[in-house]
């Protein structure tokens, strides 16, 4: 048996598409890679603290990049994306877009070339919360370790400071767009997850009020390294905030929107509940709730956020986030259906936990596969693509784990045959 009978083809290199990477590759299959972000560790780069136990995603996403860089059987791009897939189980013809980063392996990510830059873009590492120079970092874990120099700036007399101000020869202006094609046995389809787009519930306020904020913008204001080095601070002000309202099933449950439970949402506001109570002594937080969804190893660490006195778990439907112009806050209102009474709060946040989209509503693989009504791959279809992770169902870090292992698995057995 050949190499090219046991290559797999990996789609997406989030924690999904790593951990069934590195599992395939540690039982001796050759496996690529592509993922479309300048870095591998998807949203789970972005976190702040996994729960129950509120550890730092770090540490597990530093032993992938180890054994990632320590096995020759596993390459990948960045910056990459799949034009097309042919072919069928054992014996797939793929083709790949690398898309130019205009920096190359020379860079020892010194930073010369953004001490120089001056031009500033979004930064998608903390959803457009803050910007970054155009020659960046995407962040300080980023692997592989080295900048990408933004399109904006390209051809421009300030793309030719950064190159001058490079000792490394590592930036390369000239740098085109790149396709190749692939022989592989097995695809595992793993793109993730979208956050549902608030702006689309308007009477919650998003987009309109800038201190109503996503769960996972929240999360990246309580990372160290987020827009505000961790400290929790109203966008519209740069206030310290004391007290937070996470308003759950933000879109979710509702034929409008999300017509669906994403399970982990629930978990998520009560997580977060703890980076504001431990920040600020003084702090409150409110959460709104149709019901906590917390099963099974997960109940204890409900009931442990519970007990904070400062914490009000409030099981409500929220019908309203406005303007509060006395205090600059917000007033959120709504039913307060267990005490049959009416919702009236001020708070400095409000924090919309919203649901999580699959990766495949919006990219799809170029073969026959089977979805339900919001996109979740249901089924291989005849290409036997193996789904990995939350274009399956929306879960959590840990589920997904579990489910690129078996994905893993069977790609192996995919792949070998004729």
């Amino acid at each position: 048996m050949g190499d090219e009978d046991q290559k797999i083809l990996v789609v997406g290199g989030g924690i999904s598409g790593i951990t069934a990477a590195v599992e395939a590759a540690e039982t001796g299959a050759n496996v690529v890679i592509v993922e479309r972000n300048p870095f591998l560790g998807g949203r789970v780069a972005q976190l702040n603290q996994y729960f129950p136990k509120l550890c730092p995603p770090t540490c597990g996403l530093e032993i992938n990049f180890r054994r990632i860089k320590n096995n020759p059987k596993i390459s990948f791009y960045t910056q990459a994306e799949v034009l097309s897939i042919s072919g069928k189980p054992g014996a797939y013809s793929v083709s790949v877009r690398v898309n130019p980063r205009f920096v190359n392996d020379n860079c020892t990510a010194c930073g010369k070339c953004a001490e120089v830059c001056e031009t500033t873009v979004p930064n998608e590492i903390n959803y457009g919360m803050d910007t970054v120079k155009a020659a960046y970092l995407p962040h300080q874990m980023a692997y592989p370790f080295k900048y990408v120099l933004a399109s904006d700036i390209i051809g421009t007399d300030e793309a030719i400071k950064c190159s001058e101000a490079c000792p490394y020869n590592a930036i390369d202006l000239d740098m085109k767009a790149e396709t190749f094609d692939l022989e592989v046995g097995a695809i595992i389809w793993a793109t993730g997850w979208d956050p549902y787009e608030a702006e689309k519930i308007g009477y919650l306020g998003f987009g309109r009020f800038p201190n109503v904020v996503t769960s996972v913008m929240f999360e990246r204001l309580a990372a160290a390294n987020g827009p505000t080095g961790g400290k929790i601070l109203r966008p519209s002000d740069g206030k310290e905030a004391k007290t937070v309202a996470f308003v759950q099933c933000a879109g979710s449950r509702d034929e409008n929107h999300l017509a669906y439970c994403s399970g982990v949402c629930c978990l998520a506001s009560l997580k977060q509940a703890t980076y504001i109570r431990e920040r600020v002594p003084d702090s409150k937080a409110f959460i709104y709730y149709i019901d906590v969804r917390a099963m099974g190893k997960y109940e204890d660490f409900y009931t442990k956020v519970q007990q904070d006195e400062n914490v009000s778990l409030v099981k409500s439907k929220i019908a309203r986030v406005s303007e509060d112009k006395e205090s600059g806050g917000l007033m959120v209102e709504g039913e307060d259906i267990s005490a049959g009474s009416r919702v009236r709060q001020v708070v400095d946040i409000v924090v919309l936990a919203v649901g999580m989209r699959p990766g495949t509503a919006k990219i799809k693989p170029d073969m026959e596969m089977a979805y339900d009504d919001f996109g979740f791959v249901t089924g291989s279809g005849e290409s036997g693509i193996i789904p990995a992770g939350c274009v399956k169902a929306p879960m959590e870090v840990a589920a997904s784990l579990q489910d690129a292992t078996a994905a893993a698995l069977k790609a192996i057995q995919v792949a070998v045959r004729r």
